[in-house]
């Protein structure tokens, strides 16, 4: 089943994007939730219509995103935890905690663009990526120290 992404669904595409997805997922989830719509004729002329109409303002986000992972540049974030003597945390490290010390450090990044590479349940430098845009990924460090 084709449908046209209404706002950027993580795994699956961003914006505008035409996928293919199963029918239920795309019947019973993306489309009630409002995520998604049928890509008909008529839906994909809308949305190539409304493409060509905001040209323009998605060159500014791509330059605003840019200019933010710029400004970034080679981050690193230090988290401080609670750990045992092994070095082995209380809990995890998650996107949460990264958009905080992120926050912090004067960047407003919404967690759900924080993708953490996997579970950081141990003291040291683990990598993260955030999606600043479609075509902007930026890498950071996250360094996790103890308390």
């Amino acid at each position: 089943m084709d449908i046209i992404l209404k706002e950027d669904v993580k795994g699956l595409g961003y914006k505008n994007d035409t996928v293919n997805v199963k029918a239920g997922y795309g019947r019973n989830y993306l489309i009630p939730k409002g995520a998604a719509m049928l890509a008909s004729k008529s839906n994909r002329k809308m949305i190539d219509e409304n493409i060509r109409q905001a040209a323009h303002k998605a060159e500014k986000l791509l330059k605003d995103a840019q200019s933010i992972a710029e400004k970034m540049g080679e981050m690193i974030l230090e988290i401080k935890t609670k750990a045992g003597d092994s070095g082995k945390i209380f809990g995890a490290i998650t996107a949460i905690q990264a958009a905080e010390a992120l926050s912090a450090k004067g960047f407003d990044i919404d967690r759900k663009k924080i993708t953490v590479s996997k579970d950081i349940k141990q003291i040291g430098d683990h990598s993260a990526v955030i999606d600043l845009h479609k075509n902007v990924h930026h890498k950071i460090i996250l360094r996790v120290i103890t308390e």
